[in-house]
């Protein structure tokens, strides 16, 4: 077993653990917006969000077509297992029929395991998680909630659009429905201190959450991050800086908590900056290495 295993809850082991044998997701794009886009709740989405959203890669093929290419790709050599994950935008951000019809589009064939939706906490109600919740009699499923900082002020900052009273009431209501939930943060936001970073996992660890993705922040074009950084009123996080926060979030965490990524990945022709962004292995070895010279596992410090 690989080091980084070891020493924290990686998420490919859960799932060969979980479903007896490698399994990989399949990221789709399920033609949703965002409530912090279409005036809802506000326009031009977070400051680091692409016109894109976060699955720059993706196409906007009818759902089930997606996942056909995928299983007829290079990734059905990989592994014999897979769950479907609605990455982009806010995929719970429409009326339930509608909703309903997206997700049951996913499950097209017998190697489909599980379903992991990505959506905003403002974007969670009972009925919601009532449907989500139905898929669990022969599905796994998983929702993934943007959080990336507890600090309001930075949250407004970054336009996120909700405060984090509403990521509790997200969280409340997901699990009475039994739903696991994958807690996104992001280290290296504009104006904030280890102290903010501090604060947010310790507000992470009181709640009933199972899963976490640390995102680095990056830059990329034709965002107002990118405006920032341009004007010179942002300097992105290094690589060295990231590793230290990213060990104090590996130790500081509830160990039963599984790790589902430790750094973003930017695309490669919209990245503007770090540029160290671009080499995730600087970043996994990074912290193996950090973890293993100092005897360091996760939770270690946790209270």
């Amino acid at each position: 077993m690989e080091e980084r295993y070891l020493r924290y809850n990686h998420l490919n082991e859960y799932l060969k653990n979980k479903f007896g044998e490698r399994t990989l997701k399949i990221c789709v794009d399920g033609g949703f917006t965002c409530p912090n886009r279409d005036g809802t709740c506000g326009t031009g989405g977070c400051i680091f969000c692409g016109e894109k959203g976060s699955g720059e890669h993706l196409t906007r093929l009818p759902i089930d077509k997606q996942v056909e290419n995928a299983l007829n790709s290079y990734k059905s050599e990989r592994a014999n297992k897979f769950i479907v994950y609605f990455q982009n935008f806010t995929n719970t951000y429409a009326d339930l029929d509608v909703l309903k019809k997206k997700y049951d589009s996913a499950f097209i064939d017998d190697r489909i395991v599980g379903i992991q939706i990505a959506t905003r906490p403002d974007c969670i109600t009972d009925e919601i998680a009532e449907l989500i919740s139905s898929y669990s009699s022969k599905y796994y499923v998983c929702v993934e909630l943007g959080l990336q900082t507890s600090n309001d002020e930075t949250a407004k900052l970054i336009n996120r659009g909700y405060l984090s009273s509403k990521f509790i009431e997200a969280v409340k209501i997901l699990r009475k429905y039994n739903i696991d939930i994958v807690c996104h943060i992001m280290i290296g936001l504009p104006n904030e201190k280890f102290d903010d970073l501090k604060a947010t996992i310790s507000f992470i660890n009181i709640l009933d959450i199972q899963g976490i993705k640390i995102h680095s922040t990056y830059i990329i074009k034709g965002t107002k991050l990118c405006e920032l950084y341009n004007n010179g009123l942002y300097e992105p996080i290094t690589l060295e800086d990231y590793l230290e926060k990213l060990v104090y979030v590996i130790t500081h965490i509830n160990p039963n908590i599984i790790v589902h990524r430790i750094s973003g990945d930017a695309p490669k022709e919209l990245l503007v900056a770090p540029e160290w962004n671009l080499h995730k292995k600087w970043v996994l070895n990074g912290l193996d290495k950090i973890l293993k010279e100092r005897n360091l596992t996760q939770g270690c410090f946790y209270k």
